[in-house]
C-alpha cells in the first residue's frame, strides 16, 4: 500500500500542478450549479402552490423534487468529465516515454494500476465535495432526510469508481489520451443506456440487460436503499476493469 499511495501522490501532483484540473473542474461547478439552480427554482415555484397540491393530496418532497434529481445530473457529467480526467493515465506515460521505466521499476504492477485508480478517485471526490454546497445550502433553508443524501452520494462515487476503472483501461489500450478519452465515454455511455433494450428483449435476457445497466443501479442509493446486489454489481465492475487493464499491462511487459 506504500507504494500504490507513493504512484498516486506522484499522479494527483500532475493534475493539480496543471490547469486540467482547474479547467475541468470549473465546468464541472458551471454546468451542475446551473442544472441545480433550475431544480431548486422549479421545486421553489411547486411551493407556493403547496396550498393546491396538499389539497389534491400531494407532498413536496425535497429529497424526491430536488436531491435527487440533482444527483442524476451529476452522474450525466462525470459520465462526460471523467474520460478527461483518466485519458492521461497510461496513455501519458507511453507517449512520454516512461511507460517501459514504470515498468522496470521495483513497484508492483497491481500497485501501479491502484495508484493511478487511486489518484483519479481522489480528483473526483475532490470535484465531488466541492459541489456538496448544493446540499449544505438545502440543509440550511430546508429539512432533506440525511439518509438518502449519504447513499446517494455513495452511489454517485462507486458509479464514478466505474468510470474510472474503465477509463484506466481505455487508457492501458493506447498512447493517445483523446483515443483513450473516445474510448472511456464511449464504453461507459453503453452501459448506461443498455438497459433501455430490457424492454424489447425478452424476460430473461430483459432481466440481464437490466441488471447491467450501471444507472438502475443508482436509484436504488437514490432513493435511501443500500442493496447488496448494487454494491456487488459497482464493486465487481471496478475489480474486472481493473483486472483486464493489468491483464494488458502485463502483456506489454513481455513484449
Amino acid at each position: 500500500m506504500r507504494m500504490t499511495w507513493i504512484i498516486a501522490k506522484r499522479d494527483l501532483g500532475s493534475f493539480f500542478n496543471s490547469p486540467i484540473f482547474y479547467v475541468v473542474t470549473t465546468v464541472f461547478l458551471i454546468i451542475y450549479s446551473f442544472m441545480f439552480f433550475n431544480i431548486l427554482n422549479f421545486f421553489s415555484f411547486q411551493s407556493f402552490q403547496a396550498r393546491q397540491l396538499q389539497a389534491m393530496g400531494m407532498n413536496l418532497n425535497l429529497n424526491e423534487m430536488v436531491i435527487e434529481p440533482s444527483l442524476q445530473n451529476m452522474s450525466v457529467i462525470l459520465l462526460m468529465i471523467i474520460p478527461i480526467i483518466t485519458m492521461r493515465s497510461f496513455a501519458d506515460e507511453k507517449k512520454m516515454k516512461t511507460f517501459r521505466l514504470l515498468l522496470s521499476s521495483p513497484v508492483h504492477l497491481r500497485e501501479i494500476i491502484l495508484g493511478k485508480f487511486l489518484a483519479c478517485m481522489i480528483v473526483v471526490a475532490v470535484m465531488i465535495l466541492i459541489s456538496s454546497y448544493s446540499v449544505g445550502f438545502l440543509f440550511l433553508l430546508g429539512e432533506p432526510e440525511p439518509g438518502p443524501v449519504v447513499t446517494g452520494y455513495l452511489g454517485v462515487l462507486l458509479m464514478a469508481g466505474c468510470f474510472v476503472s474503465v477509463g484506466i483501461f481505455a487508457s492501458s489500450l493506447t498512447d493517445n489520451q483523446i483515443v483513450a478519452a473516445v474510448l472511456t465515454f464511449g464504453f461507459s455511455l453503453f452501459m448506461w443506456v443498455i438497459g433501455w433494450g430490457a424492454q424489447a428483449a425478452g424476460s430473461t435476457t430483459g432481466q440481464v440487460l437490466q441488471y447491467l445497466s450501471i444507472v438502475d443501479h443508482l436509484d436504488r442509493f437514490l432513493k435511501g436503499l443500500v442493496d447488496t446486489s448494487d454494491l456487488v454489481y459497482y464493486l465487481s465492475f471496478i475489480l474486472f476493469s481493473l483486472f483486464l487493464c493489468h491483464r494488458v499491462l502485463d502483456s506489454n511487459r513481455w513484449r
